[in-house]
């Protein structure tokens, strides 16, 4: 189970029995898990992306990024992995899709690690962010 003891304690206080406790749990990883494969598949063929990130060299609200590859991970509640792009790459540390059918997401958002430190969201068209 990935709540820690005083979240537990809270789903007590309020009713859930530790059954109840361990199926809310097990529904947070599978869409953990899910959010994972749904964030891959966006990233999967890899090409231009727009973003709204602050890069240093650019005075832009969008930027025009290439995308190799988005490698993630999940362990429990937690989505990490790594965002590989033209020449460089950044630490993913969450993500979630933003719009957009589960199977063909528009818009998607990464919480970037060390040298972002930013959520950041990312769309195939310009005009989607």
């Amino acid at each position: 189970m990935h709540f820690d003891s005083r979240t537990q304690a809270a789903l007590r206080e309020v009713g859930l029995s530790t059954a109840e406790i361990e199926t809310a749990s097990d529904l947070v990883v599978e869409r953990v898990q899910q959010t994972a494969a749904e964030l891959e598949s966006f990233f999967a063929d890899g090409g231009q992306f727009y973003a709204d990130i602050d890069l240093a060299h650019s005075d832009s609200e969008v930027v025009a990024l290439d995308v190799e590859y988005l490698d993630v991970y999940t362990h429990a509640a937690d989505l990490r992995g790594y965002l590989r792009l033209d020449g460089w790459g950044v630490p993913v540390e969450d993500g979630r899709v933003l719009s957009g059918e589960s199977e063909t997401p528009t818009l998607v958002e990464l919480t970037l690690g060390p040298t972002v430190h930013d959520r950041v969201r990312f769309a195939r068209e310009e005009d989607t962010l």
